[in-house]
């Protein structure tokens, strides 16, 4: 039946394969610098953090487990972003000595701080120290990554995504298993301090 038609195809002068496509170009990668060196920003960078610390946030620390062991940062850039499927984010500055570690883990869990929790949002947010001294922790039931004592709420992911923006990466996770406790306030960051619900 094939032949038949190929010889039919032929007979009146009709094409019997495709045209070779046209071989697409490669779009040049583009320039993750919002900012070119040449360019003066249009917002003075202080003057972003500012006026951008009045917007109150929660505080996590973000942690996996590599190769080489525990590893975790604090993060206030984290949110909600999908209920179907269940999906998380939280952004980490391109310059992170911590995400590459987590990358290559591929897997993280966030760890909600609570209200007392401020001495362990300072113990992560310092570059080069050993973050996990003395700092009690379990695996997460769906990775393994450390899920860190006594905190109020912690959310295990999967990597599902990376988004470059800006100077910063934004890290979408799929959501494994999640848990909370009924009780207690969140650590709040306002203006660079630490603070609370006050009723």
């Amino acid at each position: 039946m094939a032949a038949t038609a190929v010889r039919y195809l032929r007979s009146v002068g009709a094409a019997t394969t495709a045209a070779p496509r046209a071989r697409a170009e490669a779009l040049p990668r583009p320039d993750l610098r919002a900012v070119r060196d040449d360019e003066r920003p249009p917002v003075a960078p202080d003057e972003f953090r500012r006026v951008l610390g009045h917007f109150a946030s929660g505080v996590t620390v973000i942690t996996a487990r590599d190769a080489a062991g525990p590893t975790g940062f604090t993060c206030q850039s984290f949110a909600s972003l999908s209920l179907d499927p269940p999906l998380v984010s939280f952004m980490v500055a391109r310059t992170s000595t911590t995400w590459p570690r987590i990358a290559r883990a591929g897997t993280f869990c966030v760890n909600i701080l609570g209200a007392g929790q401020g001495a362990l949002c300072r113990g992560f947010a310092v570059s080069g120290a050993d973050k996990f001294a003395g700092v009690a922790h379990e695996d997460a039931p769906a990775t393994g990554s450390p899920l860190l004592d006594s905190v109020p709420a912690w959310i295990d992911c999967r990597i599902h995504a990376v988004h470059t923006g800006g100077d910063h990466l934004i890290v979408v996770g799929r959501v494994e298993a999640l848990g909370a406790t009924e009780e207690g306030e969140p650590l709040l960051f306002h203006r660079g301090a630490f603070g609370r619900f006050s009723g």
